[in-house]
């Protein structure tokens, strides 16, 4: 039968998956022996323990109720008479008969159903109506007596389970039905008491890639038979290849012999990791192992139902349909009509998990040269999460510095990032996707403001996948038909929106429904993004110290800077302390283990307490309430030290609730065992994220040390606080202002854009190479050539096409008349502009500069010429007729803060230069130029009520504190502005009030 490809590993073991595929894999292998439990002396002890309860329940009750009660129920029909009697003892104790006799047959109906789910093997048992206990009891019972046997096929919690609650352990299983993307949940019974786990399927549908026969003729194909649990052990390919073919990552190769077929059960497997007892696998032609492989007609040990179950199966598969048709009607079986998540073609180019193409390597070895930090380039949502908080940063920076001082204040322009941090500053600019974290956001809220518009609850959701730029919801169990715009996915545990629908949504005054949703890494071309917060338990890495650092630092930056939330906490315990920048309000560091638990331990009661007091089941409940932008914000704990035993065990029962409280642990361990662990995974030195339980083979987002210290350098340089103490820095780039001076080239950016000194190029081109000099122009000090293509095409580029444009701006600009070309490469490979070519902002800097802290200090006369100088160039916002879908990278840049101070400092410094002659309609003049660009500077406003206010016209100062309030709107004029009118004009409120 056709072999089709697949990228997916599973294992039930702590081994980790290897990448050989089932075509590379070796086909003779030795026979191993098959490992058959033994019986123990307990399990024995168990078995007769619960034959002789069962024998009790089932046989002593029935019999002593006759004895000793007799019938309870009247011989005939009572009459009017018999239920006006007196209510005695007698009469009480036959209706507490009746009760038992009644919870008896129910019990027995329980046993018997369970009983016939074990002996046939095939498919999950019934459930009782209204028997949740009862079944519990008689499916522990009925485990445990047929614990010594082979015959049990399929049951679940062992004796070790008894006091579990019965709805708990009936959770549906997930599968998921189709390739890509793929994840479930599975239930997993833990220490703790909390039952869950997660998988995916990311995988390629190619089944043209490895087309070829069937393993074998029919009649010798090889099968074998999922065996029942022991304990808590279950029967996974993982071990089955490792078993019978010698190698357990040739489990691929039996999952894809017989992926899509149906089971006796009528089920179908769609995950490698999710196999049921009594279900039939085809195995490869050399399997090998005794009499648990098994073959239709040589099976003297199987019973005739099962070979004709064997024998119905081997007529089912591709080699007996003629082949290719499985895949197909598992989305019909399945999905029930569902949307099929459809999988890219493979001459598309590869694209990262977001929407954000990435450009075939034509040029790997030049690339190679500029050493961008690879960490950071493939992780577009944390490189969006750090941009865009950095750039908070630096307008805080510069908005605090503003309102410290007028005139030569420090703080204009951010510090130069270098070495290391410069390399991290471009990595994050090429490898950032805001527009994907922007419909990523916008689709969680949009989500959420739907479910609230139909009266439902936010399902619990595991994890999401972005694939091709399309968003798929994993949730813990179905929760019925998704809201427009979203779909239904492979199966009823999938939600799906296209990246078309997703563009449609608008903002929304919601609360964030899943922000702790962070990346762990990808899969082909799928980006896994884990719920922290829903996890039912602990989430456990395993792996070498220095690569669970790498993770735990990756989780913690995007977890502080994501644009999908809106509060939480981060706590770090025993590492991270210099990540505290990243987000302060956010991130708090803990030095031990103890410290934590005691800090866990009250807000989890504090927790349930609220959840209890405001009759919420979840924090998800507590989200779509009327306090969602106030309350139940998630707590993220992340450890990355091994625990002690001791304090494992506090962990684990604290994390037992912790998914109901927006609580999550993500915890770091030496050996992979670990109580209490829910899902468990391993980082390996290759950079692959493990978790063979779960199905998962990711390649792992992190990062690594240079790279966080690099990026930790950037927010602290960025620091407001830190900028006070600083010097009053110069513009990157000054521009000889004399008449000797005069540019060569002279591009007008603040206004409409206009180049001076160049030939239009042809038209085809020119909207390119315009906006590729304005980056250039707007970053004096070098652009690395990737941020430059990044820019100009933020969905990927190939080197070619880059190149090619490089070359065109390079013949564009010309040389001088030296024979120096105006487009350079620097020492470190960044592009970089002559001093011939300038801008009116570096002029504009320049004057500016130069009029506050050059010879404009010493010469009254100089600062007026330079300031009034400087403002007549500003003629409008910065690129104000720039065409809509261009200049996106502006969105990354702080110019658009930059500009609007420069212009209100200077129209403050001229303001103040026209003040001291008591010129006040010249500092009235200046000061409307400058609100002509700084509209909202509130420096502006204020200096212009003082101004009015000198000429003496009472009544123009009143018409400005009325156009003050009409601009000011719901909010009110702010307090330091009314304070000013309050001195300035303190009948304003009167006049105001006469005036409208």
């Amino acid at each position: 039968m056709p072999r089709r490809r697949t990228s997916s590993s599973s294992s039930s073991t702590g081994s980790p998956t290897g990448a050989t595929g089932a075509a590379a894999a070796p086909r003779n292998r030795t026979p191993q022996p098959v490992r058959i439990r033994r019986r123990s002396f307990g399990d024995f002890v168990k078995a007769f323990l619960a034959f002789v309860a069962l024998a009790v329940l089932l046989v002593g009750v029935p019999g002593a109720l006759a004895t000793q009660i007799g019938w309870p129920l009247p011989d005939g029909v009572p009459s009017f008479d018999w239920l006006q009697q007196e209510i005695t003892v007698h009469t009480f104790l036959n209706i507490l008969t009746v009760i038992v006799w009644l919870a008896w047959a129910q019990f027995t109906a329980c046993v018997l159903v369970e009983m016939k789910a074990a002996l046939s093997g095939v498919g999950v048992p019934g459930r009782v109506p209204g028997a949740g206990p009862s079944q519990l009891l008689a499916r522990q019972l009925v485990a445990a007596l047929l614990l010594v046997g082979a015959t049990a096929a399929s049951f679940t919690p062992g004796l070790s389970q008894l006091g579990n609650s019965y709805d708990a352990n009936q959770k549906p299983t997930v599968a998921a039905a189709q390739a890509t993307p793929g994840l479930f949940a599975q239930q997993q019974e833990q220490a703790s008491g909390a039952a869950a786990a997660l998988a995916e399927q990311a995988s390629h549908a190619a089944a043209h890639a490895d087309a070829g026969g069937s393993t074998a003729k029919q009649g010798d194909t090889k099968y074998y038979r999922i065996q029942p649990p022991e304990g808590r052990h279950h029967d996974s390919l993982w071990e089955i290849a490792q078993r019978h073919l010698g190698d357990g990552r040739r489990y691929k190769e039996i999952f894809e012999l017989n992926k899509d077929r149906v089971q006796p059960d009528g089920s179908r497997l769609s995950e490698a990791s999710l196999i049921r007892p009594g279900w039939i696998m085809e195995m490869p032609g050399d399997a090998r192992g005794g009499e648990l492989v098994e073959m239709p007609d040589e099976a003297p040990n199987v019973s005739p139902d099962v070979q004709q179950q064997i024998s119905d199966y081997a007529r089912t598969g591709d080699h007996a349909q003629g082949g290719g048709g499985a895949q197909g009607g598992s989305d019909q079986a399945q999905g029930g009509g569902a949307t099929q998540v459809s999988v890219p073609d493979q001459q598309r180019p590869a694209q990262d998990g977001t929407g954000h193409q990435q450009a075939t390597a034509v040029g790997a070895e030049s690339d190679s040269a500029f050493g961008l930090p690879e960490a950071l380039l493939t992780a577009p949502l944390l490189a969006a999460g750090l941009l865009g908080a950095l750039g908070r940063r630096r307008r805080q920076a510069l908005w605090q510095s503003a309102f410290g001082a007028v005139g030569g204040r420090r703080g204009m322009e951010p510090p130069t990032p270098s070495g290391d941090a410069q390399d991290v500053q471009d990595a994050l600019l090429v490898g950032a996707d805001p527009e994907g974290v922007r419909l990523l956001d916008r689709s969680l809220r949009g989500l959420a403001a739907s479910l609230a518009e139909e009266s439902r609850a936010l399902p619990v959701v595991y994890a999401a996948w972005l694939s091709n730029g399309d968003l798929h919801l994993q949730l813990a169990q179905p929760a019925g038909k998704p809201p427009a715009p979203w779909q239904q996915g492979q199966d009823q545990t999938f939600w799906m929106l296209s990246r078309t629908d997703a563009e449609r949504y608008e903002d929304v005054d919601t609360a964030a429904p899943y922000p702790g949703l962070v990346s762990l890494g990808t899969m082909d071309d799928s980006r896994l993004l884990l719920n922290l917060e829903a996890v039912p338990g602990i989430v456990s890495l395993s792996g070498r110290e220095a690569d669970r650092a790498a993770v735990f630092a990756s989780v913690a930056a995007e977890l502080a800077t994501n644009g999908w939330s809106d509060r939480m906490t981060i706590t770090l315990v025993g590492f991270g302390e210099d990540l505290t920048p990243l987000a302060p309000n956010r991130i708090r560091h803990l030095e031990d283990v103890e410290a934590l638990v005691e800090a866990m331990e009250a807000e989890t009661r504090q927790r349930r307490g609220a959840l209890g007091a405001a009759g919420h089941d979840s924090v998800l409940t507590g989200r779509t309430g009327p306090a969602q932008h106030t309350r139940w914000a998630p707590h993220l704990v992340l450890l990355a030290a091994q625990p002690s035993a001791e304090d494992a065990v506090k962990l684990a029962e604290l994390a037992a609730d912790a998914s109901r409280l927006g609580i999550g642990y993500l915890v770091g361990t030496d050996t992979g065992d670990l109580p209490g662990a829910a899902w468990e995974m391993e980082i390996t030195g290759q950079g692959k994220l493990l978790a063979p339980l779960l199905g998962l083979e990711l390649d792992a987002q992190s990062l690594p040390v240079a790279q966080q210290r690099a990026v930790v350098e950037l927010f602290v340089e960025a620091d407001p606080e830190r900028e006070s103490d600083r010097p009053a820095t110069t513009p990157p780039f000054l521009v000889d202002i004399s008449e000797q001076g005069r540019p060569a080239v002279y591009a007008r950016l603040v206004g409409p854009y206009e180049i001076i000194g160049l030939d239009t190029p042809d038209g085809e081109r020119s909207a390119l190479l315009h906006e590729a000099l304005a980056l250039l122009l707007l970053h004096r000090e070098g652009v690395h050539p990737r941020v430059l293509s990044s820019a100009l095409w933020p969905r990927g580029v190939t080197d070619d096409v880059r190149g090619a444009l490089l070359d065109r701006l390079r013949d564009w600009l010309g040389a001088d008349p030296d024979g120096t070309p105006r487009l350079t490469t620097d020492g470190s490979g960044r592009l970089t502009l002559a001093k011939s070519v300038v801008s009116d902002l570096d002029v504009l800097r320049s004057l500016y500069h130069e009029a506050t802290q050059g010879r404009g200090v010493g010469s009254r006369a100089v600062r007026g010429r330079l300031l009034t100088d400087a403002l007549v160039l500003v003629r409008g916002p910065l690129l104000a007729d720039r065409p809509e879908g261009r200049y996106q990278w502006l969105s990354h840049e702080i110019v658009d803060a930059q500009l609007p101070l420069l212009v209100a400092d200077t129209g403050l410094a001229l303001c103040e230069f026209h003040m001291e002659k008591d010129r006040a309609e010249k500092a009235i003049e200046a000061l409307n130029a400058a609100l002509r660009t700084a509209p909202a500077d509130e420096r502006l406003w204020h200096e212009l009520l003082r101004a009015t206010h000198a000429t003496g016209d009472t009544q123009r100062l009143t018409g400005l504190a009325t156009d003050l309030i009409g601009r000011s709107g719901a909010r009110g004029l702010p307090p330091r502005t009314e304070a000013l009118l309050d001195e300035l004009l303190p009948t304003w409120r009167d006049a105001i009030a006469a005036v409208g």
